[in-house]
């Protein structure tokens, strides 16, 4: 059974696996929307393009959690907060599910885009309970309940959906948030506040520790780049592979699983960072960076070769999941006394990226076809390798060789 307990040796490996799950089925609220556009226009009487704002809600709800709310766990106690925000959650998707008209559909998207936040207060949470040696492992397999969210989701409302309706995969994701809330509240230790500070105070230390940290900036900037490259890639792949390879919606839904590899690469990753000394991450960064960089090569092959794509596709996705746990296995270690500021920087600059990679990916199939996205994904990691190189002198200089506690400078920061 799972404990929560955290002693000496830092955090459980069943408290990890729980709040890895907890991860996955959050994040999987962002994405339930995307397969069910037709039903959702169809039941609301809806235009497509309608449609799609009001499923960006859920998006920007997100984005306005990640600057705003994000902060607030390193100057609240962590569980309750938790606690609320996925109960606040459950609501919402329930909300969701019953809503009688779009506009009411849209308001419950964005407030559970909002409280989907968790997912990266989860992360900063369990890097704070976990032991020095632990850090960078419990970090890969936070990411990988993260990746296999993302990619499940999608499959798992589409199926549901056909087998039920839409409003199905809203009553599940609820009922999901509300076990979610439940376990977190058992099963997660308490713990006080990381900072003693107003939450404006809080805010502006954000803005501080950008400015004041260049391995954050540098970080963040190679992650944000990482993800627009993803973002590049998965939002054009449904067009080749529907349109050159006449695949069916089936056959895309488990072409989308071959991502599924890239958790085991987080996983992996992260646990062998964590037994390395601190001073060899920038290069194993580095050389995980220029993989990702490296599988674009057979992902622009893939354009009339399937095998290539697919080969392609796992190295990617490996690499990303790999460099994301590179990158908060060293962020983490910056600032252990406000690690939610260190978060808030991180995951805007991927949403960032992402949302870019994203738009340019489009715009580069309908103008260049694959050879076009996959040129502009590339260029994505490879700024994201420059950025890296960038960094070094920073990293060189300022990390040591084990994490300072600066848990006396709390009310100071």
């Amino acid at each position: 059974m799972v404990t929560g307990r955290v002693g000496r040796d830092g955090i459980s490996a069943g408290l990890v696996r729980l709040l890895a799950v907890a991860v996955a089925v959050t994040v999987a609220n962002l994405y339930y929307a995307q397969p069910l556009l037709d039903s959702l226009a169809a039941d609301f009487g809806a235009s497509q393009s309608s449609i799609g704002w009001a499923v960006t809600a859920a998006q920007a709800g997100y984005a306005l959690g990640l600057v705003f709310l994000v902060p607030l766990r390193d100057i609240v106690r962590p569980r309750p907060l938790l606690v609320a925000l996925t109960g606040v959650n459950a609501a919402a998707l329930g909300t969701g599910a019953a809503a009688p008209t779009l506009a009411v559909f849209a308001v419950a998207a964005a407030v559970a885009g909002l409280a989907s936040v968790t997912v990266t207060m989860l992360m900063a949470h369990a890097a704070t309970l976990a032991g020095d040696d632990q850090r960078a492992g419990v970090i890969g397999t936070l990411l990988g309940g993260l990746l296999l969210g993302v990619l499940l989701a999608r499959g798992f409302a589409g199926v549901l959906a056909g087998l039920l309706d839409w409003r199905a995969v809203y009553v599940v994701g609820a009922v999901l948030m509300t076990a979610t809330a439940m376990i977190l509240h058992r099963r997660l230790p308490a713990s006080p506040r990381e900072l003693s500070l107003s939450y404006p105070a809080q805010l502006r230390g954000v803005l501080h520790t950008t400015r004041a940290q260049p391995v954050l900036r540098w970080r963040a900037v190679n992650g944000g780049c990482a993800f627009g490259a993803f973002g590049c890639f998965w939002t054009t792949v449904t067009f080749l592979l529907a349109g050159h390879y006449q695949l069916t919606q089936l056959q895309i839904g488990a072409f989308a699983l071959l991502g599924a590899a890239g958790a085991a690469g987080a996983v992996l990753a992260g646990r062998a960072l964590g037994t390395r000394p601190r001073r060899q991450r920038w290069p194993v960064t580095a050389a995980i960076s220029v993989l990702l960089v490296a599988s674009f090569v057979p992902i622009h092959i893939g354009g009339t070769k399937l095998g290539w794509l697919v080969a392609g596709v796992l190295l990617m996705d490996a690499a990303l999941q790999a460099l994301n746990a590179a990158n908060q296995a060293v962020i983490y270690d910056l600032l252990p006394h406000a690690r939610a500021r260190v978060s808030t920087v991180y995951a805007t600059a991927m949403f960032v990226g992402g949302a870019v990679g994203s738009a340019l990916g489009a715009h580069a199939y309908q103008r260049h076809g694959w050879a076009g996205v996959t040129v502009t994904a590339g260029a994505f990691a490879l700024a994201g390798l420059g950025a890296h190189c960038a960094g070094r002198r920073h990293e060189q200089t300022r990390l040591p060789d084990r994490p300072r506690d600066d848990r006396r400078s709390r009310t100071r920061a």
